[in-house]
């Protein structure tokens, strides 16, 4: 009998509330996914609680849960899980975090991605920063996505800045206010304004109408973790696809294969079709691939509907739908968000994300569905579906029927 694979496919912050725009619909729902749609109808679904109670809603700590790992237990921070990725290793003692570029403007966070500064550019502010600091280093990741590794400041308070959007610079620093590391860093964060806003890579965006990557924004801070590998956990051997930094170094610390896909952005130009080719290119040899999709989470920050609603259908039609034709085996497929980006707030929620699972092989669908009659917030949370479940125990029901 031929072994069952698994792809699980994860539209990053997908989920949203519904918009008086829409018709009281959310961008789920106003999308046109015949392929996603097609899924649910042949499968089942439920809710996972991705973000555990008192912790924060992040991508972090929401795909964690989803690959089995309780983040009560394994979460220490998004830096070292980034650091991960960019091959950044973290000796005894040392505090790897998240650096964003940001744009400031008038005391305020304009915007949390610099206008989704290149990574070109982020090299030569990245070299800047680095001749004007005596006590840590930065290191370029992706886009407006950057690390600083340094030995201190692991228990402080900092903040995301897309949860901050025009909010006030002073008023989100890292806290205690008053605690010496706090203190140094925040002056570190104040200060990159002086060396980043004369930079030639600003002055030349400004000149462009662009926004400038002006100012640093340390957050997400936290030192390695210790995380038992995949395969040894669930017996089946995974890799991981994904443009971001840190989806990757998750998966680098659970012992997963890395497929680097050429031309994967992150954003609503990424490389679709080669996502889905990676993905049954990596079947070959793995029972497990994990496809992240940055692109509908990047909209929603934005508060762009319609731009969310074009990425869920691109979503739809240029990944999921070849993946779908190439399927000639057993293969159980999932669908579903990490956590809530609603447009109407532009940051995450921790609400239950909506979940289907549907097993295909060859043309198309051959398990028998629930009653779901399409996949969206509504519908999953319907009777049909199998209710709220903790996120860490997806996998043990997703791979409930591993012959390995």
């Amino acid at each position: 009998m031929p072994v069952m694979k698994y792809i699980i496919l994860l539209g990053d912050g997908m989920a949203d509330y519904p918009l008086a725009e829409l018709g009281g619909r959310t961008p789920l729902e106003a999308a046109n996914k015949p392929n996603i749609d097609g899924l649910a109808r042949s499968g089942f679904g439920g809710r996972l609680q991705t973000i555990p109670d008192g912790m924060g809603a992040g991508s972090d700590v929401a795909n964690l849960s989803i690959l089995g790992y309780d983040p009560a237990v394994y979460y220490t921070g998004r830096g070292p899980l980034e650091a991960a990725s960019m091959g950044v290793k973290l000796d005894a003692g040392e505090v790897a975090f998240r650096c964003n570029f940001i744009t400031e403007r008038e005391g305020r966070i304009e915007d949390y991605s610099a206008g989704h500064v290149t990574s070109t550019e982020t090299e030569l502010l990245i070299k800047s920063l680095n001749e004007n600091n005596d006590f840590g280093r930065f290191y370029r990741g992706v886009s407006y996505r950057n690390l600083f590794v340094t030995d201190m400041g692991a228990d402080l308070i900092t903040t995301p800045p897309h949860n901050v959007m025009e909010g006030s610079v002073s008023e989100h620093l890292i806290k205690p206010l008053d605690d010496s590391s706090a203190a140094r860093l925040n002056k570190m964060i104040l200060d990159s304004k002086k060396v980043l806003e004369s930079h030639p890579v600003n002055l030349k965006r400004v000149s462009e109408g662009k926004n400038p990557a002006n100012m640093i924004w340390l957050w997400g801070q936290g030192r390695a973790p210790s995380i038992k590998p995949f395969h040894m956990r669930y017996g089946v051997k995974g890799a991981v696809i994904s443009a971001v930094d840190l989806i990757k170094g998750i998966g680098i610390y659970a012992g997963m294969e890395i497929v680097e896909v050429p031309n994967a952005t992150g954003l609503i130009d990424t490389n679709w079709e080669g996502k889905a080719e990676a993905a049954l290119k990596a079947l070959e040899t793995v029972d497990l691939v994990y496809v992240h999709v940055e692109a509908i989470d990047e909209a929603a920050h934005a508060g762009d509907r319609d731009l969310k609603i074009q990425a869920i259908e691109e979503f739809d039609r240029r990944l999921v739908g070849p993946l779908l034709e190439g399927i000639d085996f057993p293969c159980k497929i999932a669908v579903l968000p990490d956590h809530f980006t609603p447009i109407a707030l532009k940051t995450h929620t921790a609400d239950p994300v909506p979940f289907i699972v549907s097993t295909v092989g060859g043309a198309g669908a051959t398990s028998e569905g629930e009653g779901i009659k399409s996949y969206s917030e509504k519908e999953v949370t319907s009777e049909r579906s199998l209710g709220i479940m903790p996120g860490h125990k997806f996998m043990e029901l997703f791979l409930e029927d591993s012959s390995t």
